[in-house]
């Protein structure tokens, strides 16, 4: 979801310091991790806030590989453990803002995706990057309903995600990712609503077209494709003018782009964001 009409902005920080920590001071304080552990949207384990954190326990991170393949010139399939050593982790402290109304701030531990995506050099055939969660109906008792087909599946442009805001996420905290937070490896797209950071990713595929994405194939009238965070745009069931952070008890203004639009406006110039949400 987006704004009106978006021209082209320079950022008015370094890339580097914004990625860093984000932009903001006491208002941006990240919650804390029981907040961050105990309050999340994981449908593999449950409708509701408490589930991933109740019924997440048996799920076994390791061992773990990801499969990056398609429209790239060396497809590679990726040991969890390589990818900690190949990619070292740096702090980015990022708003979160939900669907729903909510936000929080989390402090991140990762690496762009722009780094794993260089190293397995797109062909010029790519223009999408999709993502797969694993599907293990086992260890993952929301897997055994209806309410979402699975396995969850998620998708970005690739200049979206050749960002160096757009980033692989291996832990929170210094710690590494809890099983409730997406564990061993999510994605966090910051601008976004966080439905798009699709948790417990196996596979990571570059393609020609635009992937299917879950939330837009369930409803696509409420969730599109690029779920850009904008306060202009409403939910057809809601508004997105203002948002309930985590924590606090008034609801405070949403921010166009979450707060980054000096940083991805230039993505969307020209695009009309009332229709391509």
């Amino acid at each position: 979801m987006g704004a009106a009409f978006v021209s082209s902005l320079s950022p008015s920080l370094p890339l580097s310091a914004f990625a860093q920590r984000g932009r903001g001071g006491e208002d941006d304080k990240p919650n804390s991790y029981d907040d961050i552990t105990h309050y999340n949207n994981y449908y593999e384990f449950g409708p509701d806030k408490r589930d991933p954190s109740d019924h997440s326990g048996g799920f076994h991170p390791h061992p773990w590989t990801v499969a990056i393949e398609g429209e790239v010139h060396k497809p590679q399939t990726l040991d969890i453990d390589d990818i900690l050593k190949r990619y070292p982790a740096e702090e980015r402290i990022y708003r979160l803002r939900c669907v729903e109304g909510w936000s929080m701030v989390v402090p991140w531990n990762g690496f762009a995706l722009s780094k794993l995506l260089n190293d397995v050099q797109p062909t010029s055939q790519a223009k999408y990057v999709a993502f797969t969660t694993v599907y293990r109906p086992t260890e993952m008792p929301g897997q055994n309903t209806g309410i979402l087909p699975w396995p969850y599946v998620e998708g970005l442009r690739l200049d979206e995600a050749m960002h160096p805001l757009t980033i692989l996420v291996t832990g929170l905290y210094g710690k590494p990712l809890p099983n409730q937070d997406g564990a061993p490896i999510r994605l966090v797209v910051p601008w976004k609503y966080g439905f798009k950071g699709i948790k417990a990713i196996v596979r990571i595929r570059l393609t020609r077209e635009q992937p299917s994405t879950t939330w837009s194939m369930v409803a696509p009238t409420e969730y599109g494709f690029y779920a850009n965070v904008n306060p202009e745009v409403d939910h057809p069931r809601w508004s997105q003018k203002r948002e309930r952070r985590l924590g606090e008890f008034l609801r405070r203004p949403t921010l166009m782009f979450n707060g980054y639009a000096d940083q991805v406006a230039s993505l969307y110039a020209g695009m009309d964001l009332r229709t391509n949400y």
